[in-house]
This record gives C-alpha cells, sequence and structure tokens, in this order.
C-alpha cells in the first residue's frame, strides 16, 4: 500500500494487477485495486472489481458500502438503495439509514427538477439538480441538465463549467467539447473556443462538424492576433482594417462586435479619427464593461483630442478610481485638469481653427491665411485695427508654439509656454511684454514674401 500511500497510483495499480493475474480469485487485491481506480477517477473500472470482490465474498460488507457510494455518485439510486439496504441489514445502524433516506430524497429532487425543466422554470431546475449533483458527482447527465439551464437563463460561464464537467465523466465527449466551444465562442473568447474544439479534434480528426467550426475560430483567432500586432507596431490603420473584417465576418456576434470595438476604438483614437473613436469607446462601455479602464482612458485621450476636456477628465477621474495606483493614469488625468484649465485660457490651436491633431503644414498653412487676414494695416477704423493688433499677435503667437515640437508637446499637456503663470519662475516671453505700433507698419514686422513691415519677421514657409 505504500505506493497508493505516495499517490503513485498507475505503479499501484499495476501492482495489483500483477497479484490478481497470479490468483484471479484475490478478493483484497482486486478491493484495493478498486480504491486505486477510484482515487484514478476510474469509476466504472472500480464498480467491476467491487462486483467480483462482492461475488468472491459476499459478507464483505466494506466492498458493497463502497459500491453503494459509486453508485450513489453515477446517479444509480435503484442500484445505491440495493447495495445500501444490504449493509443496513448487516450493521443495523443510523448511518446506513441516512444512506437509504438519502436515496429517497435524491429522487424526490430530481423529480422536481424535471417537473420545473419541463415548465420551463429553470432558476428551481437548477436549484434541484444542485442538490441531486451535491451527492451525485459523477453523473454526467444531472451536469449536461443543469448547463442546459443555465444557458437558457443566460449564464453562459456557468453553462461552460458544466458542460466541462461533462467531458471529464464521458469518453466520446465531441458534441460537448462542440457545445463548449460555440458558447466560448459566444463569449467573444477565439482562444478558449479554439482549445475546447481542438479537444473534439483529438477525439475524432474527421468530425466534419468541429472541423468546420474550428477554421471558423481559427479565422477570428488569426483576425485578432493581426490586430494585435499592428497595436505593439503602433499601426493604426492597418488595425482598422482588419477589426472591419471581424465586424463584417460576425455580423450576428454581439459580444465579438463589443469585443472587436475595443480594439477600433484604441486604434481609431491613435489615428485621430475622434468621433468613431467616441462612438466605439462609449458602446464598449455601454453594453459590455461600465468599468473598462483601458476603454475608458482610451475615450478620454479621444476627447482631449475632440477638445471636450470635461468628458476627458471625467473618463480619467473614472479610470483613476479603479486603478489608483497607475501612473499613466494619474498622470493623464493632471493633464486632462490642466487642458481644461487652460481652455478657459488662451488655446492656440482654436485661434488658427485647427483641431489638436493638426500637422505643422496645417499649422503654417492656417497660420499664413490668418497672418494676411488679420494684418492691422487691412484696418483704418481704431478700434477694428487694435482687434487686428491683438488677432495678429495671438496668430504669430500660436504659430511660434505649434512650430516648435518642445513648445507644442508643453501646450499639449496643458503648460502655455508663452504663459509666465504656466512657467513657474521662467522668463516671461517677448510676445507677452507687449509690442509697440508705429505708424505706417504694425510693429515692424517683416512677412518676407515681398511686404516689408520692419525689422520683426514672419515669413511664411
Amino acid at each position: 500500500m505504500t505506493l497508493l500511500a505516495n499517490g503513485q497510483l498507475p505503479e499501484a495499480a499495476q501492482k495489483f494487477q500483477a497479484a490478481i493475474d497470479i490468483e484471479p480469485n484475490n478478493y483484497q487485491a482486486l478491493y484495493r485495486q478498486a480504491t486505486v481506480y477510484l482515487a484514478m477517477g476510474r469509476p466504472d473500472a472500480a464498480v467491476d472489481d467491487l462486483t467480483k470482490v462482492i461475488n468472491l465474498k459476499p459478507d464483505f460488507i466494506s466492498a458493497v458500502n463502497q459500491r453503494g457510494g459509486v453508485y450513489l455518485k453515477q446517479c444509480k439510486l435503484e442500484k445505491a438503495r440495493e447495495d445500501y439496504k444490504t449493509v443496513h441489514k448487516h450493521e443495523k445502524n443510523s448511518e446506513s439509514k441516512q444512506k437509504i433516506d438519502l436515496v429517497t430524497n435524491i429522487e424526490t429532487w430530481l423529480e422536481y427538477a424535471n417537473d420545473y425543466f419541463e415548465n420551463n422554470d429553470y432558476s428551481n431546475a437548477v436549484s434541484y439538480l444542485s442538490k441531486a449533483i451535491e451527492h451525485c458527482q459523477w453523473a454526467p447527465h444531472l451536469y449536461k441538465k443543469r448547463a442546459v439551464c443555465y444557458e437558457e437563463n443566460g449564464e453562459i460561464q456557468k453553462a461552460i463549467t458544466d458542460f466541462r464537467a461533462v467531458t471529464k465523466l464521458t469518453s466520446d465527449s465531441r458534441e460537448i467539447f462542440l457545445k463548449v466551444s460555440k458558447l466560448h465562442y459566444l463569449l467573444g473568447d477565439a482562444g478558449s473556443a479554439l482549445i475546447q474544439i481542438r479537444e473534439c479534434l483529438k477525439l475524432d480528426p474527421d468530425d466534419k462538424e468541429c472541423f468546420v467550426f474550428f477554421k471558423k475560430v481559427k479565422k477570428l483567432d488569426k483576425l485578432r492576433e493581426q490586430i494585435d500586432k499592428f497595436i505593439e507596431k503602433k499601426k493604426w490603420m492597418e488595425c482598422l482594417e482588419k477589426t472591419v473584417e471581424v465586424f463584417k465576418a460576425e455580423k450576428e456576434n454581439e459580444r465579438i462586435q463589443l469585443d472587436t470595438m475595443r480594439y477600433s476604438c484604441k486604434c481609431n483614437m491613435k489615428a485621430g479619427h475622434t468621433a468613431e473613436a467616441i462612438r466605439d469607446c462609449s458602446e464598449v462601455l455601454k453594453n459590455l464593461n461600465a468599468d473598462d479602464v483601458e476603454v475608458l482612458v482610451d475615450r478620454a485621450e479621444a476627447y482631449i483630442l475632440d477638445e471636450n476636456y470635461e468628458a476627458a477628465v471625467n473618463d480619467y477621474k473614472r479610470a483613476h478610481e479603479l486603478d489608483e495606483n497607475n501612473n499613466s493614469i494619474s498622470e493623464g488625468l493632471q493633464k486632462a485638469q490642466r487642458l481644461l484649465k487652460q481652455s478657459k485660457k488662451k488655446d492656440y490651436y482654436k485661434i488658427l481653427g485647427l483641431k489638436r491633431n493638426a500637422k505643422k503644414s496645417d499649422v503654417m498653412k492656417a497660420y499664413r491665411k490668418l497672418a494676411r487676414k488679420w494684418h492691422p494695416d487691412n484696418f483704418q477704423n481704431e478700434e477694428e485695427k487694435k482687434k487686428a493688433e491683438k488677432m495678429f499677435i495671438d496668430i504669430a503667437a500660436a504659430k511660434e508654439v505649434l512650430t516648435d515640437p518642445e513648445k507644442k508637446a508643453q501646450f499639449d499637456n496643458g503648460q502655455d509656454p508663452l504663459d509666465p503663470e504656466s512657467q513657474q519662475g521662467s522668463h516671461a516671453h517677448p510676445f507677452h511684454q507687449g509690442f509697440h505700433f508705429h505708424q505706417g507698419g504694425f510693429g515692424g514686422f517683416d512677412f518676407g514674401d515681398g511686404g516689408s513691415f520692419g525689422g520683426f519677421k514672419f515669413t511664411f514657409g
């Protein structure tokens, strides 16, 4: 028994089988081998050995009791009752009587469960099936029926757990592996679906139904891998192309659509497609998981690009509540708060009529157009000229900040590089120290394109 005590079950089984081969009627060896089979999760083999023991030695009550216990766990209730009655005749104690009563109770619970099941009352059916399964742990048909109840109630993960129990209790589980794979797929979990459908094909590589579904799952899994790869390489448009492929292929699977929107949310945001990013992120947060931190952050960044700083602050605050120790989220929240504060002051993008994802070429184009429009010499009315002078300075300042990578980065992070208050101790920029406007020319600016206005230069290219 040393091998058994040490958990060396296959070796112990071989040892007992060798003894039985020499002495087939050795009931003790058969009984011990049955014990090993039970430990190995082979109840049918254990019952065969226990039956041989009982035939050889009918008064070996421990074997009868052991077999009754196996029958009970397999939900073979009539056989369990017969064995427990035999035990009770010999022992006449309360424990054996309780086991007989338990069998009767389980029969009653299963009658109730079946009635509720037939009447589509799956919640009550689950309640009575669970009471029975507590004692009948090796009864695949009970797990299967409860799994169906869970599925009907929309508790898919619980259904998967019970169906997987069935696969462990039956030898040919192709139908169940296919079912479990489809449930994982329904939840959008292509990886787990792939694992389960491969188990079906291990049992029979020629199973047509499993192979067809395998190809379907494999296609989605490959698309997901490609999307992950493009995100890793920051190829946002390629990422979006693959998400479109998933959307087209999985029109009927809402969960896969929503899971894919987690990707399109991020890739649209990174590509500067703010409206699409906000739309997709919002769909995920509304219909899949309102507390998805990554999606909250992605939507916050999309809101920033869309200059909706208040909404960005709200999303970052929620993300921070969910993940307080994430430094990146803390920094994002601070940035959004600075941008919100900044938006109530001077906004260089708005001055030039640009979005925050504008390129340098966009800045220069807008600058040229607005500088010509608002040149003070274009205005004769004194009030209009003063307004133009202010606009002209703001336009020049916007161009300076947004074409200088360092200053632009400061501004994009919520700090105005030309504002003394933002620079904490740094010297104020000349633009904010005031200009002197002389008659016959504005501040002496030279545009470098044929128009001369003194010593200062505004280049247009």
